[in-house]
Order: structure tokens, then C-alpha cells, then sequence
């Protein structure tokens, strides 16, 4: 949260004891919690109208970043190995192949 560690986060609290004494406290923390949901809701609500502005945009920018995404992410070896072991493709619809060979006894 914010960046802070546990113990820098013990250490205002603490802080904040000492300077604000234990009856101001909660009010404190209650007016630090409702500017912070105030800011998260502002940031929300600014993030919606962005995307509303540019929202077609940013889904035609979106195609092509995934494009190079996937090339950052290619595998040369991977990608032999699948190839190598592919299924082979199907013969064509047209050529069946009997268990015999196609040479003519007669022609011999």
C-alpha cells in the first residue's frame, strides 16, 4: 500500500498516536479513509471517460501490440519441436492409397 512496509506503516501509526492523541485518532482514520475513497473513485471515473474517449483507438492499437507481444514471447525451439512432431497432414480427398504398390506386373 502506497509503498510502505509494515513497519514504516507501524511506525506512523504510532506517530500518529503521539500526535493526535487517542480521542482524535478515529476521526482521524475516518477522514483519511473517506479522502481516500474519494481519490480511488475520482481515479475510476477518469479512467471510464478515457476509455469512452478512445476506447475504438486503443482496440485498433490493441491487435497489433499483441502481435509483437506474441513475437517477445516466441520460442524458436518450441516451435521446431511442434512442427516436428505434428500430426502429418491428411492425404487429399481424391488419392486413396491401397496397401499395394502402383507398379503394372504386366508392364515389367
Amino acid at each position: 500500500m502506497f509503498g510502505l512496509s509494515v513497519e514504516h506503516l507501524l511506525i506512523l501509526l504510532v506517530a500518529a498516536l503521539f500526535i493526535l492523541g487517542p480521542e482524535r485518532l478515529p476521526e482521524a482514520t475516518r477522514w483519511l479513509a473517506q479522502a481516500v475513497r474519494k481519490v480511488r473513485e475520482f481515479a475510476a471515473g477518469a479512467r471510464e471517460e478515457v476509455r469512452a474517449g478512445i476506447g475504438p483507438e486503443l482496440d485498433e492499437l490493441r491487435k497489433p501490440l499483441e502481435d509483437l507481444r506474441s513475437l517477445r514471447d516466441f520460442d524458436p525451439k518450441t516451435a521446431l519441436d511442434r512442427y516436428l512432431t505434428a500430426d502429418a497432414p491428411a492425404a487429399p480427398a481424391g488419392s486413396v492409397r491401397s496397401g499395394r504398390s502402383p507398379v503394372d506386373p504386366d508392364a515389367t
